[in-house]
């Protein structure tokens, strides 16, 4: 035979249940404008690229014309300091990507599932 809970012992846990599902829902909301905010995010990316790229190509054009007006007297010296330049800086950039990427990205998921544990638990 099992033994019944209070009255107010269950009232309680179903208090506590309702408000860790207001919670998990708000958290879920909190995940949804996380996602709207990253797609925001994304779209300021794709035009910072769209500007790196054509300053990347503005300064290659730059480096050439440099290396064409100093041909006749340093052109290997400025075309090594240019190819210099632009390789460390495109490794330190794949560096510092690398290690973006690798770090991943899990808004709130940890979170919303400890919430579904802790209401689960609760509910009579």
């Amino acid at each position: 035979m099992s033994e019944q809970p209070p009255p107010l012992a269950r009232s309680l846990r179903g208090l506590a249940a309702t408000l860790l599902g207001l919670a998990q829902v708000r958290l879920e909301l909190l995940s949804v404008e996380a996602r709207e905010e990253a797609l925001r995010l994304g779209e300021i990316l794709l035009y910072g690229a769209i500007a790196l790229t054509m300053l990347s190509v503005g300064v290659a054009f730059l480096a050439i014309f440099l290396t064409v007006l100093l041909w006749d007297s340093h052109r290997l010296l400025a075309l090594a300091v240019f190819a210099t330049l632009f390789v460390s800086g495109g490794i330190v950039a794949a560096w510092v990507a690398r290690d973006r990427v690798r770090q991943g990205s899990r808004l709130f998921a940890e979170s919303i599932r400890e919430l579904q544990k802790d209401r689960t638990k609760l509910e009579p």
